[in-house]
Parts: C-alpha cells; structure tokens; sequence
C-alpha cells in the first residue's frame, strides 16, 4: 500500500504524518506542492501547517498548488485523501468538502487536547471505530470553527457525513465542549463519495504513549484495513 504526503510551503505536519504512515505498514512518499502528479497512491495526505503562511485566507493559495489537479483527480477516481487541519481547510477551498473553516469563536489560536464522539463508521477512515466512541485528540488551530448553510449541513447530517463532533468526556456535544465555535460541534466531515476526510484535529499527534494518547491510531488503522479489504 502506498501513501503520500503533499508538502506545501509551510506545512509542519508532514513528517508527524510520514512517520506514523510507515508505522501502519505504508509505502510512504513526500509529494512537493510544485509537483503535477499525485498519481499511484493508495492514500494522499494533506498535513498540518500554514501553507503558504496561512496569507490571505487558510488553505487559499495552496487550493492553487499546481499539485492540487492531480489530487482533485484522484479523489474523483476514489483514492482516499485525508486533510487534516491545514489540510481540511484546503480541501474545503478546493471544492472537494463542502463548507469553510472560519476564525475560533475566540479569535484566539488554540492548542490543546480536546474530546471526539465517533458519530459515523460506515466509512474508511473510522470503520475500526464504533459509533459513539470517544477519542482524545490534540488540536492546533486559529481557523477551525466549521461554518456551512443550513441546506449543507441538512445534507451531511442527513446522509451521515459528520464523522466526528466535539464533546465531554463522556460523549455529550455540550457547548462547553465546543473549542472553536464550529456549528453543531463538527469536527469532521467526508464528500459524498466517503473517500474524502477532512478533520481540524490531529490523528498523527496521538499515536504514542509518551505524547498524551494513542487514539489517533484508529484512523491510520481503520484506512489500513479499507485498503486491505479492496486489495
């Protein structure tokens, strides 16, 4: 199974990323954002960071990378891509999730270990998960309160594509739970299609003990399995 990492000026997630890919058994490669092609790979990450120093607008100028094409392709071709924080917020740029991620609430950035319920499996980046799970997660963000239309967000919840809120420790979306303001305590989304992942959270920065949690492991695990099963 082979995995890429897209590099973007800026990012500072990749090697987080790179190494906790090849822990999973992944092939994995480094794809500079100047390059045309994203092709060959079973799964396509896009870090964390400030691409291109977060200037205009988050993941607004990296949405124009000429790698961006090629990536846009292959999700249309059904390889999984995974953006996390920078990386969700250049997929919501780029067309590929629907919706923005706009200033927290307190315009403030915020660093720390938050709180997840799993609200959805049936997908390839939860399926070693159960519904109602509660994952603890570190977050990194200035930008990462999830906005949408009403019609949108009609149509995540209704086709359950929310794959992740906010919440308490034992699973309730309270508004205290909610770090950033995002609507309806959404932390994740997937497309249409359940091939794309886009979280604000970091998976790659709690897979091992001595960082806090190990629960970011589920997502590298549950994408190993998916792609195990299609193999």
């Amino acid at each position: 199974m082979r995995a890429a990492v897209i590099r973007f000026p800026g990012s500072n997630c990749d090697q987080d990323c790179h190494l906790v890919l090849r822990e999973a058994g992944f092939d994995t490669s480094y794809v500079w954002h100047k390059d045309t092609a994203a092709e060959g790979y079973d799964i396509i990450v896009l870090p964390g960071g400030f691409s291109y120093g977060d200037y205009l607008r988050c993941g607004a100028i990296a949405r124009y990378s000429p790698v961006m094409k090629s990536v846009i392709e292959q999700a249309a071709r059904g390889v999984l891509v995974l953006g996390i924080c920078n990386g969700f917020q250049i997929l919501c740029e780029s067309g590929l999730l629907p919706g923005a991620l706009i200033r927290n609430r307190g315009l403030h950035f915020i660093c720390e270990h938050i709180h997840l319920r799993v609200e959805n499996t049936d997908n390839p980046f939860l399926s070693a998960a159960s519904t109602g799970d509660v994952l603890s997660l570190p977050i990194a963000h200035g930008e990462g309160s999830y906005t949408a239309d009403a019609d949108t967000l009609a149509q995540l919840n209704g086709a359950g594509r929310v794959l992740l809120r906010y919440c308490d420790p034992k699973g309730a979306t309270t508004p205290a739970s909610n770090p950033n303001g995002a609507l309806e305590n959404i932390a994740g989304i997937c497309n249409a299609a359940r091939n794309v992942f886009g979280l604000m959270p970091h998976p790659e920065r709690a897979c091992d003990p001595l960082l806090g949690s190990t629960d970011g492991r589920i997502v590298f695990e549950s994408i190993r399995a998916a792609l195990a099963v299609v193999a």
